[in-house]
């Protein structure tokens, strides 16, 4: 909950982010975000988050390779190996 603002220093504070963060979004139902839309219709609504730092794995061409929710590391094998096998 909360305000653009207010979010982005509570992750800031929290987390020590330091990464740009986009607008608050709907991501279920008919308010949802179009992208979360294309997630559902994807990847299944397993793949939707359920949390903050969820992750989505985009190809070179566009296309929504993989999902990985929170508790995922960003730099964990899991991830990493995603990664590599998409580069060209």
């Amino acid at each position: 909950p909360g305000k653009e603002a207010e979010i982005k220093e509570f992750c800031e504070v929290n987390f020590n982010i330091d990464f740009p963060l986009t607008e608050k979004q709907s991501v279920k139902g008919e308010d949802a975000h179009p992208f979360f839309h294309h997630v559902a219709d994807r990847l299944g609504e397993a793949s939707l988050p359920r949390w903050n730092f969820h992750k989505y794995l985009i190809d070179t061409d566009g296309r929504l390779i993989g999902a990985w929710s929170s508790k995922a590391e960003p730099a964990g094998a899991e991830i990493t190996s995603a990664i590599e096998r998409a580069l060209p």
